[in-house]
C-alpha cells in the first residue's frame, strides 16, 4: 500500500491557475461502431460479434477526445450488449473521460465481461502536477471486469485504477482477477483525489490510497486499504471495523436505513431495450443481484419518451402529461421552461451525462406534490439569468403523501453554478415532499471555470445563495456533496432526517470578513440544521476550508445545529486546506482548523457527547 499523501500549502490555487490555463479538446468523439437510432446519435452500442480492434479504437478515439473537455458540451454513452470483451492474449482496456458513460445492457453485471481493464488515470496538468482532483462527471455501471494485465506492465500489472474525484458513480460492478485502486499512484506526484461513489458492487481488494473521503453502499469488498479524512460504508460486507475513529476514520454502518438503485437499460432475450427499475431496500447489505435479477419491476423502452437535444420542453411535457416516462439520451438541453413531472410513478433517466441548462432564469425542473417518481442521471446548470431554483421536489406549502415504502428518489443529480458558462441561481436543489431518498448528488458552485474570472469576479458573478435546502420530513440522503455556496451549502428543516457521508467545502472567493457574515456571526456554517427540529442524524461529515482570496477568513462553525437530544452527529471534522479558518466544528465545540493543522483534520466522535 503507498503512504497517503495529505495536501499540501497552496495546492487548490495552484490547481486553479494551471485548470484556468490548460488546454481543452472540444471535438466529438469518434464512433467506429454506429449509434443505434433508438437511444439517439450520442450513443453507440457494442456487440460481442464486432472486431475487438474496433470497439478499441472508438474507445480510444472517445478517450483523447475528452480527458481534458472538463468543460466541454461533448456527451456520450457507450453500452456494452451481453456477451464477453476481450481475452487473457487480447484483452480490452481503455480509459473514460469526461462526460462519459459505460455501462452494460445484461440483465445482471455478469451478462458483460470485459477482460482488460476500464479506467481513469490523474491528469497531469504539468509533468509534476499529476491529479485526480477535477475527473469529474462519469458513469460505470452493470458490468464485471476481470482484470487482464496485458499490455499494462509495471506499476500497473494487475491493477484497475479509477482515479476520479465528485460527480462520478460506480454502480453494479462486479471486479475480479485483480485490485481496484481509488488513486493513481503511477504517475508524477501530488496524486490526490476527492471522490467518490461506490454501490450495489462486488470488488475485491481496494485501495482507497490519497481519496479524502468516499461512500460504499450496499456492496462487498474482499479488504479496503485506509482512510484519509472520512471514508463511510453503509450496508457493506467486508467494510473494515470503524471502532477506533478517528484513526483511522472509518464510519461503518452495518445495514443500510432505506436504498433504492438506480434504473438501468438491459437488452432482453428478444433483443428489445427494457429499463429495470430496481425496489426500495429497507436495512439493506450486499449486493442486490447476488441471486438473480434485482428485485424491481420493468418497463419497456416504448413507455418512455426518447428525448435528443432538439426536442422542445413543451413536446417533453406533453409526453409526460399522456403518460409516457423520460429518457434523456446524451447531450446538453436549453431549457427556458420547466419540465413538469406532474404523475405519480413517473421514471426519467438521463444516460451519458444529460445535462439540462436553464435559460431566461427557468427552473429546469419540479416535480409536483405526486408520489414515487424516480429521476436519475441528470445534471442540471444554472444559466445567465438567475432562477430561484434548478430542481424542485414539491411545494413547501404543501405536503404529499409520498409513501415511506416507495420514496421519490434522486440518483446521480448533479447541479453546477458557473463552471462551463456564467450560472446564477438562489437554490440548486429543494425538497419539500417528505419520504424523499437523495442517492448521490454533487451540488457544485464552480471554484474555477472558463469565465476566466478572478475570484473576486466569480464571488460577484456566479450567485449562488445555498446549495441543498431540505424541508421535507423523513428524507435520507446517501452521499451529499455540496461545495461553495454563498451563504449556508446546506440547510435542513425537515424532520427526522438522514444523511449517509456529507461533503462540503466552503467558498474559495469571499473577498472580505464583510462578505462572509451571517449577522453578527462570522460565515455561515457548511451544514445547518434548522432551530425548529426536533431529530436529525447525520453519519460521517466533513466540512473544509480553503478561503484562498481572502485567508484571513473566519467561519464560526464547520456544523450548525440545535442542542437537543433528537439532534446526532456521529464522526464529523473539518480541515484546513492551507487558507482561511474554521473555528470550531459544531456549536463552538472543538478546536480550530487553522493554519497549524494544514491537511489534519479536527474530529469530534459524537454530538452531542454521550
Amino acid at each position: 500500500m503507498r503512504t497517503t499523501r495529505r495536501p499540501s500549502l497552496g495546492r487548490l490555487f495552484a490547481l486553479g491557475l494551471l485548470l484556468a490555463t490548460s488546454v481543452v479538446a472540444t471535438g466529438p468523439a469518434a464512433t467506429a461502431a454506429a449509434p443505434t437510432t433508438d437511444l439517439g446519435p450520442n450513443v453507440t452500442v457494442f456487440d460481442p460479434s464486432m472486431p475487438l480492434g474496433t470497439i478499441q479504437a472508438t474507445l480510444d478515439a472517445a478517450h483523447a477526445a475528452q480527458v481534458d473537455n472538463e468543460m466541454g458540451t461533448t456527451r456520450h454513452a457507450y453500452f456494452f450488449k451481453p456477451g464477453t470483451y476481450g481475452t487473457a492474449e487480447q484483452p480490452l482496456h481503455f480509459k473514460v473521460g469526461y462526460y462519459t458513460e459505460i455501462a452494460g445492457l445484461g440483465a445482471s453485471p455478469t451478462d458483460v465481461v470485459i477482460n482488460g481493464k476500464v479506467e481513469v488515470y490523474n491528469r497531469c496538468l504539468t509533468p509534476t502536477n499529476c491529479i485526480a482532483l477535477t475527473n469529474f462527471w462519469r458513469t460505470i455501471s452493470n458490468l464485471s471486469i476481470n482484470i487482464t494485465g496485458k499490455g499494462s506492465e509495471g506499476c500497473r500489472t494487475g491493477t484497475n485504477f479509477w482515479a476520479v474525484s465528485q460527480a462520478v458513480s460506480m454502480r453494479r460492478l462486479n471486479v475480479t482477477g485483480g485490485t481496484l485502486s481509488l488513486m493513481d499512484y503511477c504517475t508524477a506526484g501530488p496524486q490526490y483525489a476527492s471522490g467518490g461513489f461506490i454501490a450495489d458492487s462486488k470488488l475485491p481488494a481496494v485501495v482507497n490510497g490519497s481519496q479524502q473521503q468516499w461512500l460504499t453502499r450496499d456492496s462487498e469488498v474482499a479488504s479496503w486499504s485506509n482512510a484519509v479524512w472520512n471514508q463511510v460504508f453503509a450496508g457493506t460486507v467486508g467494510a473494515p471495523d470503524d471502532a477506533t475513529f478517528p484513526s483511522p476514520p472509518y464510519t461503518t454502518l452495518d445495514t443500510n436505513p432505506v436504498s433504492r438503485e438506480k434504473p438501468y437499460l438491459f437488452v432482453d432475450a428478444e433483443g428489445e431495450y427494457q429499463v429495470r427499475v430496481p425496489a426500495v431496500q429497507k436495512n439493506s447489505r450486499g449486493i442486490t443481484w447476488a441471486n438473480g435479477l434485482t428485485p424491481g419491476y420493468t418497463l419497456p423502452l416504448s413507455d418512455f419518451f426518447v428525448a435528443t437535444p432538439s426536442d422542445s420542453v413543451k413536446d417533453i411535457n406533453k409526453a409526460l402529461q399522456d403518460g409516457k416516462h423520460l429518457l434523456l439520451t446524451p447531450g446538453v438541453y436549453d431549457v427556458e421552461r420547466t419540465i413538469d413531472i406532474k404523475r405519480a410513478g413517473t421514471v426519467v433517466l438521463g444516460i451519458g451525462h444529460a445535462t439540462l441548462t436553464a435559460v431566461n432564469g427557468a427552473t429546469p425542473v419540479e416535480i409536483s406534490d405526486v408520489p414515487s417518481v424516480i429521476f436519475a442521471g441528470v445534471t442540471i446548470d444554472a444559466g445567465l439569468k438567475k432562477s430561484q431554483v434548478l430542481l424542485k421536489v414539491g411545494k413547501k406549502d404543501k405536503r404529499s403523501n409520498n409513501p415511506a415504502d416507495n420514496p421519490t428518489t434522486l440518483s446521480d443529480v448533479y447541479f453546477r453554478v458557473g463552471g462551463p458558462h456564467v450560472g446564477r441561481t438562489n437554490t440548486a436543489l429543494e425538497v419539500n415532499t417528505d419520504n424523499v431518498l437523495i442517492d448521490h448528488t454533487w451540488v457544485w458552485r464552480a471554484d474555477h471555470g472558463v469565465e476566466g474570472f478572478t475570484d473576486t469576479e466569480r464571488w460577484n458573478t456566479n450567485d449562488g445563495r445555498n446549495g441543498a435546502i431540505i424541508n421535507g420530513d423523513n428524507v435520507t440522503a446517501t452521499g451529499l456533496f455540496v461545495e461553495h455556496f454563498q451563504r449556508y451549502n446546506t440547510i435542513w428543516n425537515g424532520e427526522n432526517g438522514t444523511t449517509i457521508l456529507y461533503q462540503n467545502e466552503l467558498p474559495y472567493d469571499p473577498p472580505t470578513q464583510a462578505d462572509w457574515m451571517n449577522g453578527d456571526v462570522e460565515g455561515y456554517a457548511g451544514y445547518k440544521v434548522g432551530n425548529g427540529v426536533q431529530k436529525h442524524q447525520l453519519y460521517g461529515g466533513g466540512v473544509y476550508v480553503f478561503n484562498q482570496n481572502n485567508p484571513s477568513i473566519h467561519t464560526e462553525n464547520g456544523f450548525e445545529v440545535p442542542d437537543r437530544p433528537g439532534i446526532k452527529l456521529h464522526h464529523i471534522m473539518t480541515v484546513n486546506l492551507s487558507a482561511g479558518i474554521i473555528d470550531h466544528v459544531v456549536n463552538g465545540v472543538g478546536g480550530p482548523a487553522d493554519l497549524t493543522r494544514v491537511g489534519s483534520p479536527v474530529y469530534i466522535t459524537d454530538y452531542p457527547a454521550p
